[in-house]
């Protein structure tokens, strides 16, 4: 993982508001959590922003939560057209089709238990490993898996943060 400065952070850094904000929207969906980081631009190194990502995450509302998450699409099912839900979900593409009905049946009973979408950080997991969390984790209580999801959006979000500096400087 990056930790210093690379071109991407000093882009970050002095790109205008609008921009990074647009940025940061596009690695998570809460518009508190990228607030927070805006605020703090610029950051010294790339740890420094993830352990801005990481308080910023650890502050977040239920309803910040509930914002973030509503940016993902359910696993199994990445946004047409999208790049980075195509590449998280990656390990989801060569599922049999009796684990992908069984994804969808288990995504849907854990939406209408929670209110929101199944969120696991999928990069690099295979569609076992996915499923087999799902099925662990529909049974827990509504205060734990929010602690799950925040944790999980962490990760993303470190993933993503990285992809973004460690884009050459445009």
């Amino acid at each position: 993982m990056t930790s210093g400065t690379t071109p991407g952070l000093t882009r970050f850094n002095t790109s205008d508001e609008s921009t990074a904000q647009s940025e940061l929207h596009e690695v998570c969906a809460s518009s508190a959590w990228g607030s927070k980081l805006l605020a703090q631009r610029p950051f010294a190194t790339a740890d420094s922003l993830f352990e801005a990502s990481d308080a910023a995450m650890a502050e977040l509302t239920a309803e910040d939560l509930a914002e973030a998450m509503a940016g993902h699409p359910p696993i199994g099912r990445p946004k047409p057209g999208d790049p980075t839900s195509s590449r998280e979900q990656r390990g989801m593409a060569g599922a049999s089709e009796e684990l992908k009905a069984e994804m969808l049946e288990l995504n849907l009973a854990y939406q209408e238990r929670f209110g929101h979408v199944f969120l696991i950080c999928a990069t690099g997991a295979t569609a076992e490993h996915m499923l087999a969390a799902l099925k662990q984790r529909i049974d827990h209580s509504a205060e734990q898996e929010r602690e799950i999801v925040r944790t999980e959006l962490g990760k993303i979000n470190r993933i993503r943060l990285t992809r973004l500096i460690d884009e050459e400087a445009v």
